[in-house]
């Protein structure tokens, strides 16, 4: 039995679903998986409480968050430097920080097609906060995020369950760019290809446009104005996504591939065909 721990700081559009992806219709045997949240904060504090969460053992975790580099998840990689651990994250972007992750023994995806909220009080309320996660969901899940993912993870699984553990793991250094994402995704339609590509560009501006409306800007007015803009951007990414898959789906080419029971995984194109 191979024992996954998730340990979720604060939230991005990922972590909506990073603990599913591996057993998406609770059938598969062989793995346990477990889960520590901290909701939406993300400080050292929440941290700390996750040291609770080595009692249950886990042969890999992977910790997702927000901004790795911040005070938060940088005090969780300390408390869990001992066990294998994967970090997955919408940054840091600068390559010597991915680097240093590496020297130091953890594997990352980092995700700069995961997009930042704008989460200022002003114009962020619980049904904003979660249109714009469901948005985001559907860009990561169509344009090739979530397989890309799954793929990793299912790999780091298959080397503990043939008797590999701690430092004989080999983790993911991954930066993952739209270009890599959408390699992913197993579109058959070039247009469709275009379309999920673009989806993962927008998602990636996102975070460009939300920054100072989180961080820089003080006039109400212009808060409002631009975190409404960068919303506005990932909702028409959303619907390049759906686009997409409309495409594969009047082609009869929609790529799946769900796990069999022992884990391997199987794969289908055409509605009516049998997984294989």
């Amino acid at each position: 039995m191979v024992n996954i721990g998730f340990i979720k700081m604060g939230n991005l559009g990922m972590s909506q679903v990073i603990n599913l992806i591996q057993d998406e219709i609770a059938a598969r045997e062989g793995i346990t998986v477990r889960v520590f949240g901290t909701g939406a904060k993300m400080s050292p504090a929440e941290a700390a409480a996750s040291e609770s969460f080595k009692q249950w053992n886990a042969d890999f975790v992977v910790i997702i968050s927000p901004n790795a580099a911040a005070p938060g998840p940088t005090a969780a990689r300390e408390i869990w430097k001992d066990v294998p651990c994967i970090v997955i994250s919408d940054g840091p972007t600068k390559k010597e920080a991915r680097e240093a992750f590496e020297k130091d023994g953890f594997g990352y995806i980092i995700l700069p097609v995961d997009p930042l909220i704008g989460a200022k009080r002003e114009f962020l309320d619980p049904v904003e906060m979660a249109s714009f996660n469901s948005d985001a969901l559907k860009v990561l899940s169509v344009c090739g995020v979530v397989r890309l993912i799954q793929e990793e993870l299912d790999k780091i699984t298959g080397q503990v369950a043939s008797g590999k553990s701690g430092k004989e793991l080999e983790l993911p250094h991954i930066f993952a760019k739209p270009e890599k994402c959408v390699e992913h995704a197993g579109f058959a339609n070039p247009y469709a290809k275009a379309k999920a590509l673009a989806a993962l560009h927008m998602a990636e501006k996102v975070a460009q446009v939300n920054f100072p409306a989180c961080f820089m800007l003080k006039e109400i007015d212009q808060v409002c104005l631009t975190a409404a803009a960068g919303h506005e951007i990932m909702g028409a990414a959303a619907q390049l996504a759906i686009q997409a898959r409309e495409i594969e789906k009047s082609n009869d080419t929609v790529f799946r591939q769900p796990h069999a029971k022992n884990g391997n995984l199987l794969k289908k194109v055409t509605l009516y065909q049998k997984p294989e």
